[in-house]
């Protein structure tokens, strides 16, 4: 498992949290889709290099 991997799955990961804690704070729904496609973006490349 490279390093290179372990940081976007991780980085995958911070972001999905990123999403869960703006949909419960009622944050625009145009900020909520940016960050959950970077955070399907980061966990698919992670789990690509895998």
């Amino acid at each position: 498992m490279s390093k290179a991997a372990v940081v976007l799955i991780f980085a995958g990961l911070f972001l999905a949290g990123g999403v869960i804690s703006f949909w419960k704070q009622k944050i625009p729904k145009g900020v909520i889709v940016v960050l959950a496609l970077g955070s399907v973006l980061c966990l698919t490349s992670g789990v690509m290099r895998l």
